[in-house]
């Protein structure tokens, strides 16, 4: 077995008492001792920060970065302003995913992508296989950039006081440089749980005193270390997708319920025929946000959905949900089977339990 990779606050994890475990090859943190319905409960009511440094950062740059990421991705990358941030993908010819990602606009020559931390290899091989007929390059930073993300309601009045910038002028998906008690680094006003909050990336060797500094700031507002469990229940309220669950290379776009990053009016892209092709005949699952009826019923991942006795879908996640008070998860199911108020069966330990399919997201923030 190969030795986990490890981030530069592995040792600082291990000093608070996290668990750790064994993360897409990185031995990360799962919860630290309060436990993760308390880590869930800080990032909605107060603040809560995460070790996100085992994610990706790609930087494309040259004359044609913005034509190369406009074909390589759905979205619209020349629509994007300089500083701001969109969610987007790769996708197969057959309109499914090699990844998502987000994709920063520093200006027209260069981009960050930042991407799923199992993934960075294939995702760099992929961008620098298809940029060679492109005036571009590419270059893999992940080993050089430590990321942490502040993330919950109180993270502006944590993070200010240690920033020369007004926090309040970066918009949600936009970013901005700064400097972090004299260091330069790079603060995005994004995150993956559904709060407002900011991520914030600086060299590796720096990671530890950005984490400690944002520790001590924190403590009038009630931070807390946040572990993946947590990040996790977070992000499925927010119905934010995650790579191997709710997409991967078998599933497409449209079916995935991410159709909003898929332009097709916007010109060629990897992946236009097939999406095309799919919108017009139409696809035969889709996945949806359900509630189990009986509150003693937990879906869990990859459990079957079935309908007369037979598997017409999967779970690509469930849990019992902190803030909606009920357990909950996405699945795929029959389109048939799809619209709201719709009733499904998951098989749990062989028997049929019954959910309804609600919308989505599960949970949404007052603004």
């Amino acid at each position: 077995m190969s030795e986990l990779k490890k981030t530069p606050l592995n040792e600082v994890h291990r000093a608070l008492g996290a668990k750790m475990v064994d993360f897409g090859g990185w031995d990360m943190p799962v919860q630290y001792p309060t436990g993760i319905i308390t880590e869930h409960q800080a990032v909605r009511s107060k603040v809560g920060l995460f070790d996100v440094s085992h994610m990706g950062e790609i930087w494309v740059k040259g004359p044609q970065a913005m034509a190369f990421l406009d074909w390589l991705t759905p979205n619209a990358v020349t629509k994007l302003a300089d500083g701001q941030i969109h969610y987007t993908a790769f996708l197969t010819e057959q309109g499914t995913f090699v990844d998502d990602l987000l994709l920063h606009k520093v200006h027209d020559n260069t981009f960050l992508l930042v991407v799923n931390a199992s993934n960075i290899d294939k995702d760099f091989a992929w961008v620098k296989a298809h940029a060679a007929r492109w005036d571009v390059t590419v270059t893999n930073e992940s080993d050089h950039t430590g990321q942490v993300a502040l993330q919950g309601p109180a993270s502006l009045d944590v993070l200010q006081p240690l920033v020369d910038i007004d926090l309040s002028q970066i918009k949600y998906y936009w970013f901005a440089t700064a400097t972090f008690k004299g260091l330069p680094v790079m603060i995005a006003r994004t995150g993956y749980t559904g709060e407002d909050g900011f991520e914030v990336y600086a060299p590796t060797e720096e990671t530890v005193g950005v984490w400690n500094a944002l520790m001590e700031s924190g403590k009038a507002h009630g931070l807390i270390p946040t572990g993946l469990g947590c990040r996790n229940t977070l992000r499925l309220e927010a119905k934010m997708a995650l790579y191997g669950h709710e997409i991967d290379d078998t599933t497409n776009a449209l079916e995935a319920d991410l159709g909003w990053i898929v332009k097709l009016q916007k010109g060629d892209f990897i992946g236009r025929e097939a999406l095309a092709k799919i919108k017009e005949q139409g696809f035969s699952r889709k996945l949806v946000g359900f509630r189990m009826l009986e509150k003693r019923d937990i879906a869990r991942d990859h459990m079957d959905v079935v309908l007369d006795g037979k598997k017409v879908g999967y779970v690509t996640s469930g849990a019992p949900s902190t803030t909606c008070g009920f357990n909950l998860g996405c699945a795929y199911v029959p389109v048939s089977h799809a619209p709201v108020g719709s009733r499904i069966f998951i098989d749990i330990r062989g028997k049929a339990c019954e959910a309804e399919v609600i919308p989505t997201p599960f949970y949404k923030r007052a603004k």
